[in-house]
């Protein structure tokens, strides 16, 4: 029997650099996108079509897209927090879009500027825009991400039936791909196996992803859970760089290299070269100044040859 896949989804030139204080020119995050696709990625959040004052980390996605030659069986994401975002990556050469939704009505707030309504009203309209494009226009496929599943560093708890409310709405559009995300790091493995429950029954045709925070140690656990609960997409950062800067204290993804290394020592098949990964985590620490906090990018993976 073949080993099961789990497809890791690279977040790393997105959600990996936008919190770090060095901010790298868009020559430098396609480099670190090329090499993530050498090392295995297949897809990657390459860049966040947002508001450059707001996050200048992600100035520049246009030049960074240009700067990426096309490359067959890879898929470039691109992240938007609402309609404009969404025309500039269309505008792009980004293979699918990520549009980003808060469970919550204090952080919608915060990070963009709407409550949870005012987001489903935001990404009605992106998807009606889809519906009515004009024939032959070929559309970057499109996935939802729900940020501040298992809590809100403003509103606190967040319920699984309020997950399961937003879950099922988004899937009432159609949306082929929901993404679970616990932006601050504070969710456990009994209340990710809750929630995955909650959301497969509430969206039973989509596909769904998790995307974990190792702010308080607890990711590469929760991510086991996950796909315990029968999930095979997991988001992570090489390197285990990044955060969230409009969630306060929410510091770095789970690593891609522990997660690969994790998975591939149990059995599964992520497609990833694990060395490849250690040293582009090393590299990328050098170049935001720091080291990598992954656990991988120290100790090296075993066995050792």
């Amino acid at each position: 029997m073949s080993p099961r896949p789990i497809q890791i989804v690279e977040v790393g030139p997105r959600d990996g650099l936008q919190n770090e204080k060095a901010i790298l020119d868009p020559a430098t995050r396609a480099d670190l996108t090329l090499r993530l696709e050498h090392a295995g990625a297949r897809r990657i959040e390459a860049v966040s079509f947002v508001h450059p004052k707001l996050v200048p980390q992600m100035a520049g996605a246009e030049e960074v897209m240009a700067a990426l030659p096309p490359a067959e069986g890879r898929s470039r994401i691109g992240l938007v927090l609402n309609a404009k975002g969404y025309e500039r990556a269309i505008a792009t050469q980004v293979n699918e879009v990520n549009v980003s939704v808060a469970a919550t009505d204090g952080f919608g707030l915060k990070n963009q500027g709407l409550d949870v309504a005012g987001q489903q009203a935001m990404l009605q309209e992106i998807v009606g825009r889809r519906h009515n494009a004009a024939p032959g226009d070929a559309a970057p496929s499109l996935s939802v991400t729900i940020s501040c599943v298992w809590g809100c560093p403003f509103d606190g708890e967040v319920s699984v039936d309020q997950v399961a409310d937003i879950v099922g709405r988004i899937a009432t559009l159609g949306v082929q791909e929901i993404a679970l995300a616990d932006t601050i790091g504070v969710g456990d493995p009994w209340s990710v196996t809750k929630k995955v429950e909650a959301a497969r029954k509430a969206a039973p045709n989509a596909a769904l992803r998790l995307h974990f925070h190792d702010t308080r140690n607890s990711g590469v656990a929760n991510a086991y859970a996950g796909v315990e609960a029968g999930v095979d997409i997991l988001d992570a950062s090489v390197g285990g760089i990044g955060g969230c800067p409009f969630a306060p204290g929410a510091t770095g993804n789970v690593a891609t290299e522990d997660l690969v290394y994790m998975l591939e020592r149990a059995g599964y098949s992520t497609g990833y070269d694990l060395d490849a990964l250690i040293e582009t985590a090393r590299w990328i620490g050098e170049k935001i100044g720091r080291p990598a906090p992954s656990a991988l990018s120290r100790a090296g993976g075993w066995p050792k040859i």
